[in-house]
């Protein structure tokens, strides 16, 4: 049976077997080459070795424009396909899933828990495990095929012992976009005094580099909202490139460079927005650039507090979905 992301909150599935329920009406296609195992990733593991494979495992869930994205796409492309099928052994879980999985400690839980247990907030994250089950990569969010393609080869090339992921990624994807950073009048001005104070704003981290069309985009439109811009003036908002030079003061007092500050904070991806409450404390973080709606309903998840009650990113999104529906209001997901 061809694997599906099934329905969101049936969980009609036989615990370790790959039996699902009835895909939703518009259930988002796995490509028919992705593994069907048992889900016990000790064995995926070892027949990934068996193969001179590594693992990769894709979170997913039905309804979500940047799984259909992904999947339409990016594994709809020959040569993309043709490299993860020839490198890599997929496993496609769902993040709302009752499925049992057995990790690779051993431990048995269901999709939806290993997912909280990873911290996958997004959808679609994929996880690249090495030898040793440890993840070696990690891909937060849509990546576009050039982008996913050279990730890949990252991968597949074993290269995380000899080069940080970021800066392969600067290196080897070549993009047509902007040779300076954008500036935004909501910019924190130096010096950079980033502590936080009681009663004061949380405060949200934007990391970019030049030649990244990703930040591009979310200045041309993200930014530009007047649903996003609306949430803007609850922030505090600085920018650093990851090369900046420029000292700062961290949330926490300590001293730093913008470009420390990044390579600290494990930043990948440009743009990144890391998100800190009023005292300090990461609290949230985008490691992709989101269209408007998820855009503005992330820097709404920390101004709200929301992320204190609802810990699950994407449990908050659909609650908000849910009520704009029921209010009669369109939602343009990837608009």
């Amino acid at each position: 049976m061809k694997l599906r992301v099934w329905l969101l909150v049936l969980g009609l599935v036989v615990p370790g077997m790959l039996r699902a329920a009835d895909p939703a009406p518009h259930a988002i296609d796995i490509p028919p080459w992705f593994a069907e195992t048992f889900l016990d990733f000790r064995d995926d593991l070892k027949e990934a070795a068996r193969t001179d494979r590594r693992v990769m495992i894709y979170f997913g869930q039905d309804g979500c424009p940047y799984c259909r994205e992904l999947m339409q796409t990016n594994f709809t492309q020959k040569a993309i396909a043709d490299k993860t099928r020839r490198h890599f052994l997929p496993v496609a879980l769902n993040i709302w899933g009752d499925r049992e999985v057995t990790w690779v400690d051993g431990s048995r839980s269901s999709e939806k828990d290993l997912a909280k247990r990873l911290k996958v907030q997004f959808t679609p994250t994929l996880l690249f495990l090495g030898e040793k089950g440890e993840v070696v990569v990690r891909l937060n969010g849509y990546y576009p095929p050039h982008r996913l393609s050279a990730a890949l080869d990252y991968v597949a090339g074993r290269m995380e012992g000899k080069q940080p992921f970021a800066d392969y990624m600067a290196a080897a994807v070549k993009e047509p976009a902007a040779e300076k950073l954008h500036d935004e009048p909501f910019f924190v001005k130096p010096p950079y005094d980033l502590r936080r104070r009681p009663g004061g704003k949380p405060l949200a981290v934007v990391f970019e580099t030049r030649y990244c069309s990703g930040c591009d985009e979310l200045h041309r439109e993200g930014f530009r909202r007047k649903e996003v811009q609306a949430l803007l003036s609850k922030f505090d908002i600085a920018r650093f490139s990851l090369s900046d030079k420029a000292e700062l003061t961290r949330p926490d007092g300590g001293r730093t460079t913008g470009e420390a500050w990044a390579r600290e904070l494990k930043v990948a991806y440009t743009p990144t927005i890391v998100f800190f409450d009023e005292r300090g404390a990461e609290v949230f973080r985008i490691e992709a650039y989101l269209r408007p709606f998820h855009l503005a309903t992330s820097f709404e998840y920390v101004a709200s507090g929301g992320y204190r009650t609802e810990p699950e990113f994407q449990r908050y999104i659909q609650a908000k979905a849910e009520r704009m529906r029921a209010q009669g209001k369109k939602i343009e997901l990837w608009q």
